[in-house]
This record gives C-alpha cells, structure tokens and sequence, in this order.
C-alpha cells in the first residue's frame, strides 16, 4: 500500500483548514505530502500542466491504462496528452476516490442547511465546485475547465448492480499521500466533506501540506514499473524537458 518512507528537508508547510482551499505549482522533482490530520478528511484535486493549462487531469485514462478504479501507491495521473501530471510514490490510506464529484452551493444547502456567511462569518458553508473555481480563476481557468476531480482520502465502492457505495473512516488521523511531479503541476483543492458522506452535519476536516525536494526521480520506480502504460507515461513527459 505504500513505498519506504524515507526523511527528507521540508521545504515549507501549510494547514488547510476545514472547507478551506489553496492552489500552488508544484515543481518539477518536488514531493507534496498531504496529511489528514484528524481523521475523515476529504481533499478535492484538480491537476493542470503549469506551462499549458490547456491540459489537465483526466481521471478516465488514468483508470483505463492502469486498469483500477482503487488509486493508490504506484499508480500515476495522467493528463489528457498521455503524460503523468503526478505520480503516487507513497499512501498509507490505501484508496482515494475517483467518482464521488463536488457538491454546487444548492447541493450543499439540500444536504447541510442554511449555512450564510452573515450569520456564522468565515464559518460560512462552502463548497466544492465554487472553491476550486475561485482557485482556478486565479490561473485564468474558469467553469469549462472544471472537470473531473479526485477526492483524496475517501472510498467510494461499486456493487455488482453499478451502486456506489461511500465506505466511513476509510482515513484515519495521520493517514497520508505523497505525490511526486514530473513535470511543473498546478495543483487546485479543497478540504471539504466528500458528496456522498452520510454525515447531516457540515464538517469538514483540516489537512496538512508538506512540501519536499527530493535528490532523483528513483522514488518513482514503483510507479515506472507497476504498469508497461506508465513507464511510456513517464517518457512522454520527459520528452517535452529534452
């Protein structure tokens, strides 16, 4: 479920907070660890190539080439030119979702309630399509180029009729992810509770950011190798750096 762990300086750490959000570039030969912190969280990710954002994230093909719907450790995100926006080096979660979607502000009042800013001030009830949009548009992204996301830290099952099925506590409290980028990634996300959370009440938990500089690319072997796919990935990516 997860490669060696090895120390490393921290280049920089941040905390975002319950229903926060934060976008950022993540370099090429960087490692972004997110953590949750007290268990339950949920992490909407948008991937975008930080020299053209034209590409971004495509979760259908990341699928399809590794032939799994459970993301993990050794698996890669592609973009949809074939090239792995980042790759998942180390997880000690074991399965983030690839289906579960963002709630829009009328999803968000159906499920939660009334939630305004002039009654509970920063503790306002946000959510996920209208957080990644503000993050996007300080990149000149807008609503056509919100399209699929991953959401970090929740399982979401299919039965034998198609019926998803969102398993509770699948992260617990120091569970993380490390995504390691071949190639300069704009990442975009929010902390905010999962779609299908049967939880009534709006919670959202904190995570934590953790950025690193490792010394190569080997910490990508597992990756490179789980799948033929993904070695020729790794290449298409190279190649635009010759």
């Amino acid at each position: 479920m997860t490669t060696a762990l090895t120390l490393r300086p921290t280049l920089y750490e941040e905390t975002v907070p319950g229903g926060g959000h934060t976008s950022f570039v993540l370099k090429r030969g960087q490692l972004l660890r997110i953590t949750d912190i007290e268990g339950g969280a949920n992490v909407s990710l948008l991937l975008f190539n930080a020299l053209e954002k034209s590409e971004r994230l495509n979760l259908p093909d990341t699928l399809k080439c590794q032939h799994t719907a459970k993301l993990t450790a050794g698996h890669c995100l592609y973009s949809d030119m074939g090239k792995v926006l980042a790759a998942i080096t180390a997880d000690t979660c074991g399965w983030h979702d690839s289906f579960g979607g963002v709630l829009n502000a009328d999803e968000v009042l159906e499920k939660y309630g009334q939630g305004r800013y002039q009654e509970l001030r920063n503790g306002f009830f946000r959510n996920g399509m209208d957080n990644l949009l503000v993050e996007m548009g300080k990149w000149d992204l807008n609503l056509q180029d919100l399209l699929m996301n991953l959401n970090l830290f929740s399982r979401v099952e299919v039965d034998a009729d198609g019926v998803f099925h969102f398993q509770p506590n699948n992260s617990r409290a120091g569970d993380h992810i490390e995504l390691y980028a071949p190639m300069d990634t704009l990442v975009v996300l929010t902390a905010l509770q999962h779609p299908m959370d049967p939880n009534p009440q709006y919670a959202p938990k904190p995570v934590q950011l953790a950025w690193s500089k490792v010394a190569s690319d080997g910490i990508t072997l597992l990756c490179r190798t789980s799948r033929p796919e993904n070695g020729r990935g790794f290449h298409n990516t190279e190649r635009q750096y010759l």
